[in-house]
């Protein structure tokens, strides 16, 4: 018997008189021990799938099929019974963990009080079961650990806290909705083997819901392709990747980095006369932050670095490493301590406020992660462009009009979309408005901090396409921060490795990533998720020799 089968489940929402089918005819099945991933790009449904396992959807969701849960039906269930799955046969784990517990309580607290409300509930034997649980998830001094708060623990340390949270209930299925989607490479590693050794261990069933499908590939036993509320593909996991049915799986694949390979050479080199010409050059910077309280923190130390006209280089690093402290000093929004920087010919960091202010908007910009938080949800993509715009040129209205439909053709959006609020553009959309805001007033440089990471991977290959064409097209730089080996090949020509705010090994990407020298620079390349056919294929070769 499966532990979770959903069968034909249909999910419509009705909303100011109009009815969105969000779901249409989805089948599914979970067995005790078996893990099985839901792929599929943002809006496709999963993590609506998911929420309607657990009976969490909206209360205005028509729904159709059945879930059975472990024997219980859930599409018309009693809160009561319910609540009851969810304490006591099934937990989830989501994508972002601070937004999942409460600030202001204990992690113990986290941990403890909803089991407490189990009848018979025994409150020193839950404490110690949460301080083993942290314990087998990676936590030093798991009994401290219960004492203290979320702020006080890293992103990658949270999640753990959550993972734990979610077995506290020995449940016997698991559903992760994007739950390493934010992690750097190498935690991201440490979670997902924490994540197989719990379904091993415990015999549990897990739904892996991801966009990523070189994590599906590394976890799963069989895998669903989902787009628009429908499945497009099913089946085993090595077969739905090595080889897809449906244009759409096809399509994915195509556009996952981290399943092509790594290229033997540098994603793309520019011929051109302005080669050799230096557009960044930072010499020897050093910062140090001293928070109140607390031992000083060396974010860089002695770092230099150069990017010619055209050219493209990646800073690789875990959380913490120095990466983002670098792309903000480069881009001006810091200072560094002591050391040199040239933009473009000069300092950025010189003179008057306002001539500092237009040195930097001139010479540089950076495009930021999160394309939601990036733009300002009043204005449209023309307003926006304009406001920007008219702080440096002064153009008559039809000089603007035309400077902001090049902007937005250059990124690939039309004239429909400069008049579209943000809410109303997909994340990609948005990123594209954030990427045309940054090259308005034509910099020569463009600093990239984890600017695809949390796009689709038909999106991210649509924006390194773009960051390329700007590089060919434009002769812009790009200095691109990410902890994503597998996208750094795509885009950069070079690659620096930080470790602890230094530079541990550097040379033309396909040089680094194929022939790592650091063993630093060999760990991360190590934590790149890989289809589990190749993982157990490596020993039984290994051991061969």
């Amino acid at each position: 018997m499966n532990l979770l089968e959903i069968d034909d489940l249909g999910i419509e929402i009705r909303q100011n008189g109009l009815t969105t089918r969000l779901l249409d005819a989805v089948s599914l099945h979970i067995a005790a021990g078996e893990t099985v991933a839901l792929v599929g790009e943002s809006g496709s449904g999963k993590s609506l799938t998911a929420r309607a396992v657990l009976g969490l959807l909206p209360r205005h969701a028509k729904t159709s099929g059945s879930i059975n849960l472990v024997g219980t039906q859930v599409l018309g269930a009693p809160t009561a019974k319910l609540r009851d799955l969810r304490r006591t046969r099934a937990a989830m784990v989501f994508q972002d963990p601070r937004s999942s517990i409460n600030p202001v309580r204990t992690l113990g607290a986290h941990l403890i009080e909803p089991m407490m409300q189990v009848p018979g509930a025994n409150r020193a034997a839950l404490e110690a079961q949460a301080v083993k649980l942290l314990g087998a998830m990676g936590l030093t001094n798991p009994e401290a650990r219960m004492k203290q708060y979320p702020h006080e623990l890293s992103g990658g340390m949270l999640q753990r806290v959550m993972i734990a949270g979610a077995l506290m209930n020995d449940p016997e299925l698991l559903i992760c909705d994007e739950s390493t989607t934010a992690l750097d490479v190498t935690t991201q590693a440490a979670v997902m083997e924490l994540l197989a050794t719990a379904v091993a261990e415990r015999g549990m069933g897990m739904l892996f819901i991801t966009h990523d499908l070189a994590l599906a590939a590394s976890i799963a036993d069989r895998t669903y392709v989902l787009r628009n509320g429908q499945l497009q593909e099913t089946g085993d996991t090595r077969q739905v990747f090595t080889a897809p049915t449906s244009e759409y799986t096809k399509q994915l694949v195509a556009s996952t980095p981290s399943m092509r390979g790594v290229p033997s050479a540098g994603a793309l080199s520019l011929d051109t006369p302005q080669e050799h010409e230096l557009v960044l050059k930072v010499e020897n910077v050093f910062k140090t932050y001293h928070p109140h309280g607390q031992p000083a923190v060396k974010a860089l130390q002695d770092v230099s670095i150069s990017i010619p006209a055209g050219g493209g280089l990646a800073i690789v690093g875990e959380s913490g490493s120095g990466k983002s402290t670098l792309g903000r000093i480069v881009a001006g929004l810091e200072e560094q301590d002591t050391g040199d920087m040239v933009v473009s010919g000069g300092p950025i960091n010189q003179g008057s406020a306002k001539e500092r202010r237009l040195k930097r908007a001139s010479r540089v910009q950076m495009v930021f992660q999160d394309p939601y938080q990036s733009l300002d949800s009043r204005l449209t993509p023309a307003k926006a462009l304009e406001r920007v715009l008219k702080l440096h040129y002064k153009l008559d209205a039809k000089a603007m009009k035309q400077r902001i439909t090049e902007l937005l053709e250059s990124v690939g959006l039309q004239e429909k979309h400069a008049n579209l609020f943000p809410r109303k553009l997909s994340g990609g959309q948005r990123q594209r408005v954030a990427i045309a805001k940054a090259m308005a007033l034509n910099p020569r440089l463009l600093v990239l901090d984890e600017a695809t990471s949390a796009l689709d991977v038909s999106v991210q290959a649509q924006v390194l396409e773009l960051v390329n064409k700007l590089r060919r097209e434009n002769g812009v730089a790009v200095l691109f921060i990410s902890h994503d080996l597998g996208i750094v090949g795509e885009i950069c020509d070079e690659l620096v490795v930080v470790q602890s705010g230094t530079i541990v090994e550097s040379g033309p990407t396909g040089q680094v990533l194929n022939s790592p020298q650091h063993d630093y620079t060999k760990k991360l390349l190590a934590s790149v998720p890989r289809p589990r056919w190749e993982a157990q294929r490596e020993p039984a070769a290994n051991n061969s020799h």
